[in-house]
């Protein structure tokens, strides 16, 4: 099932993204990612194996944290505390369910938000400035970090595993096929705060700093992400107070990550450290002529 279910997720959001690159990004950014791709890839390579390093360490320590959590921190459990503040604010959001937005709210919470998390991927490496790309996957290994940090030192149940009796599990029982990809990388004392949340919102904070680049995407990220925050709460899976914590880390990843990738390059500290490729030469958007580091490109701001 969990096989079936991933292919699903592949295929739906690869549609997606097609169709968002026929819209967004356009033709003559194409061409030229055709031609200058070489160098992108160089200037994005050592942030991008630093994510992928992040998020295979977070993979295991996220299984773990927790148990470290209850052995030597058992009074950072702030479940109650969380519950006192909030009330029955979950309750009363699902008091509004209807089959038809928990159809739309699922599809958000699992499709929607691969795919917001996914496209500007594509869509800041078409840029010949590469910044929004280092930004983005900066900002995105910033909010594993402070995030896995969080889950480490801090322990704290959703509300469908503290009230199950009064708060409806919509997403797993409307979908239950859905908890075979979702138990892959989630622990239900993982909530404080909502990755979904930060990760959703990291991506509109930087959609908006890009919309003279790509206005109609800002305007379609800001809505995803809106739409990932609620279905957090309205399935169930998050508190308010989960949401408001992942919009402060989204914040704090995206500050950092401007500061970092404005301040210091991990590129340009590997130079000379590590041969190059064959056919990888120097990037010439780190030159300060070429407008490496504006936030837009003087040509055309959108699509086709």
């Amino acid at each position: 099932m969990l096989v079936q279910v991933l292919v699903r997720l592949v295929i739906v959001v690869a549609l997606m993204s097609v169709v968002s690159i026929a819209l967004f990004v356009g033709r003559y950014r194409l061409r030229a990612t055709f031609t200058e791709w070489r160098s992108r890839v160089r200037a994005i390579a050592p942030i991008t194996l630093l994510l992928g390093g992040v998020l295979l360490f977070n993979s295991v320590a996220r299984q773990y944290g927790p148990d470290f959590s209850w052995l030597r921190l058992v009074e950072w459990n702030i479940t109650w505390a969380i519950y006192d503040i909030e009330g029955q604010f979950i309750l009363w959001l699902q008091s509004y369910s209807t089959p038809e937005i928990t159809a739309y709210f699922s599809f958000i919470y699992i499709y929607g938000y691969v795919f917001l998390l996914a496209f500007p991927v594509m869509a800041y490496f078409a840029l010949s400035n590469t910044r929004p790309a280092r930004e983005l996957l900066t900002a995105y290994t910033l909010n594993y970090v402070l995030g896995l940090l969080c889950y480490t030192f801090i322990i704290a149940y959703g509300p469908r595993n503290m009230m199950p009796e009064l708060v409806e599990a919509l997403l797993y029982d409307t979908y239950p096929q859905y908890q075979h990809l979702t138990r892959q990388v989630n622990r239900n004392t993982n909530v404080f705060p909502s990755l979904h949340t930060s990760l959703a919102v990291t991506v509109t904070f930087l959609a908006y700093r890009t919309r003279d680049v790509y206005p109609k995407w800002f305007l379609l990220a800001t809505g995803l992400g809106v739409s990932v925050a609620i279905s957090t709460m309205y399935l169930g899976i998050h508190w308010a107070i989960d949401v408001v914590a992942g919009i402060g880390l989204a914040y704090i990843s995206v500050a950092l990550a401007g500061a970092l990738v404005g301040r210091w390059s991990l590129s340009a500290w590997l130079e000379g450290r590590i041969p190059a490729l064959p056919g990888f030469g120097r990037d010439e958007s780190d030159h300060p002529e070429a407008g490496a580091d504006s936030e837009t490109e003087p040509t055309r701001t959108d699509g086709n």
